[in-house]
């Protein structure tokens, strides 16, 4: 006897299961951007033992081990920055991927700004690591996707707004990354409403990728909007 046409429909189209735990009731990160993530993000500033003086001791097995439960219960989304750590929370977060095979998986997030190299040679020239130009982007974003062991940053953060960068060169050089490839969605934290609306206004105008995610200067008072 042939499936009545309820029981057809019900076949095909199965209720999805539960999800592991709610880490796992993925949301789109924002209206212009189609990705769905866990709605808490595993923060990777404590993820490294060089700043233990000032945060407290994370060896990489204990590193290791959150990163293990945060994706056993369904986290896909972790954030970090070129930065944190002297650099080690992107190498850990790299390493840890690329052990577990699981990188296409994840939902990185990373940010750019902040000298990354600061504290590893006092005889460097610091000058081209600091800050949101194009020679500062390069850098950094070449340097993080090495230690990500990737060839894609989800999502890349202008940490800080600068006040030198012009927006035209901020808004095409992020561009430039998201054209081959190397970036899929952009950010800006700490930086005033207004500087965030030229970006996007002039991204509109010239047909580039804008800012999907804000991050407001005092996070606090975020929380109470």
């Amino acid at each position: 006897m042939a499936p009545t046409f309820e029981e057809a429909l019900t076949s095909t189209f199965t209720l999805a299961p539960p999800p592991k735990s709610p880490l796992a009731r993925y949301r789109l990160l924002s209206p212009t951007a189609g990705v769905r993530v866990s709605p808490l993000c595993l923060g990777g500033l404590n993820i490294g033992d060089e700043w233990k003086a000032l945060m407290g001791e994370m060896t990489q097995p204990q590193a290791f081990s959150l990163l293990d439960y945060f994706y056993s219960a369904g986290g896909n989304f972790i954030d970090t920055a070129n930065a944190y750590q002297k650099e080690q929370s992107e190498q850990w977060i790299g390493e840890w991927m690329a052990r577990r095979g699981v990188r296409d998986q994840m939902f990185i997030s990373t940010k750019y700004s902040n000298n990354f190299r600061a504290g590893h040679g006092e005889t460097e020239i610091m000058a081209s690591y600091i800050g949101n130009g194009t020679k500062s982007l390069h850098t950094s974003v070449h340097a993080s996707l090495k230690k990500l062991q990737t060839g894609y940053i989800d999502l890349l953060f202008v940490h800080w707004y600068d006040y030198a960068t012009s927006i035209p060169e901020l808004m095409q050089s992020l561009n430039v990354l998201v054209n081959q490839g190397k970036v899929l969605y952009l950010g800006i934290s700490d930086a005033p409403a207004w500087v965030v609306t030229k970006a996007n206004q002039y991204a509109r105008d010239h047909a580039l990728r804008g800012f999907s995610v804000y991050q407001l200067i005092q996070g606090h008072k975020q929380m109470r909007i």
